[in-house]
């Protein structure tokens, strides 16, 4: 019994440490499309995004990150369909913004600043070709 309890006990200290680590950079939401205002980050760094909306069957998003002193996409960070959330890690820090393309949704855009040891706890969402 005692081995359980004491995995339990270092578990939640890991969990606690790694959360109260994480430093927000900065926060966006809105109900439309627009581009974000520019954030400075270094490596490592999340992406936190969260969608709703009223019509399930008819929310779009659809989020491209902005090399934000010469306005060139970087890269299509996210694009879904769905209610939902998640977490998105980065390896390269700085300037960016985002173009965001919403349709019927609500949207929250959360940057973090991660630690090295916080990065190395990410582990990719491994998909399966059937759902």
């Amino acid at each position: 019994m005692q081995p359980i309890r004491y995995l339990l006990v270092s578990t939640l200290l890991l969990v606690m440490a790694t959360a109260a680590a994480s430093q927000p950079v900065r926060e966006f939401s809105g109900r439309q499309s627009s581009v974000t205002a520019e954030f400075t980050v270094e490596a490592p760094w999340i992406l936190d995004w969260r969608l709703n909306g009223d019509y399930e069957q008819m929310i779009a998003l659809d989020v491209q990150l902005l090399n934000a002193r010469t306005g060139i996409m970087v890269g299509r960070v996210l694009h879904t369909k769905r209610r939902g959330n998640g977490v998105k890690l980065f390896n390269e820090g700085g300037t960016y913004k985002f173009r965001v393309s919403s349709t019927l949704a609500n949207w929250t855009l959360r940057v973090e600043q991660l630690t090295e040891e916080e990065a190395e706890l990410y582990t990719p969402k491994q998909r399966s070709l059937v759902n």
